[in-house]
């Protein structure tokens, strides 16, 4: 088989597989806010205290299709997400597509960020590993393991505590620009950051008795020249593989936190839209995250295969 042939049934094969996973993660969605209590009418109709009339009621169920049987409402809305159309929010009487390009900007910002900070940290962590011996092994491996363990919302609440009440210093607050972007970006990278670097350490570690590393060693290479040129591509190539996964991640971690640092974005607005039982934008939320998904996940594939051949040329 040429090597075209292969590249192109892998891409077909990817293409099916992220196909099968929007499908799976819109029925799955669809089926899950129509079994939560309540009824999606009163979202559309400005909530519980609306008292709207029955006739207003009726009305609405026949505009938005509810009134039909379940099987035949979820078929139609897959027709719909086949045209590209992810409907009208049930809360906001607009169109998903349009809440959701106001809002992804946002969420990709903050978790673009967080990713940025994650491997920051990572990558020092595995830098100090290999610079202290045994001492600075078991210390970081340490503060990896507290750091991946620390959950969002406790995390986020101690930095505010810390920089708000403690230190009252600006970067507590969630407003637009950088300083807000601080505080909710490192509580998603902490977390994150300890979990890569107790997945990059092994290898590194692992990679300091090779023979390439002892030839430098030999040649008079300094500890960090060792690092960067032999080292580094062997510690992030396993975490390269997760970044895809830590994409999901994020984005699952930015409904804590921008909720938890009122931050306008696809988290917050997706609780907003489980409570009001605002079926098209949750879908379309979760959507667009999952293809989000896939797309990182590709990205990364193709990175990794690219790392691969050079780290194994290397040994």
């Amino acid at each position: 088989m040429s090597k075209v042939r292969r590249v192109a049934l892998r891409a077909l094969s990817r293409l099916g597989a992220a196909i099968t996973v929007i499908w799976v993660v819109a029925t799955i969605t669809f089926f899950a806010v129509r079994a939560v209590p309540g009824d999606p009418v009163q979202a559309i109709l400005g909530g519980p205290g609306s008292q709207a009339s029955a006739e207003a009621v009726a009305q609405a169920r026949a505009d938005y299709g509810l009134d039909r049987p379940l099987g035949e409402q979820y078929f139609a809305y897959l027709g719909q997400l086949l045209r590209g159309d992810l409907g009208v929010s049930y809360r906001l009487h607009d169109d998903v597509t349009t809440i959701i390009g106001d809002l992804l900007p946002n969420t990709l910002q903050l978790a673009g960020a967080a990713l940025v900070l994650g491997w920051a940290i990572a990558l020092l962590l595995v830098w100090l590993s290999t610079r202290g011996g045994r001492v600075a092994g078991v210390v970081t491996d340490f503060l990896g393991i507290v750091g991946a363990a620390l959950p969002h919302f406790w995390l986020g609440a101690v930095l505010i505590t810390i920089f708000a009440t403690g230190l009252g210093l600006p970067v507590a607050l969630s407003g637009p620009g950088f300083t807000g972007l601080i505080l909710p970006a490192l509580t998603l990278a902490i977390p994150l950051g300890g979990y890569l670097a107790q997945v990059m350490r092994d290898s590194t570690l692992d990679a300091l008795d090779k023979p390439f590393v002892l030839a430098a060693r030999a040649r008079g290479e300094s500890p960090n020249g060792v690092f960067r040129k032999h080292l580094l591509r062997r510690a992030a190539l396993p975490a390269v593989g997760l970044t895809g996964w830590a994409f999901g991640s994020l984005i699952s971690g930015a409904v804590v936190v921008e909720k938890l640092f009122a931050r306008p974005g696809l988290g917050r607005s997706l609780v907003d839209a489980v409570v009001a039982r605002d079926v098209p934008l949750v879908i379309g939320v979760l959507i667009v995250v999952a293809a989000a998904y896939v797309l990182i996940t590709l990205v990364t594939d193709v990175i990794e295969q690219a790392l691969s051949p050079r780290t194994e040329a290397a040994v």
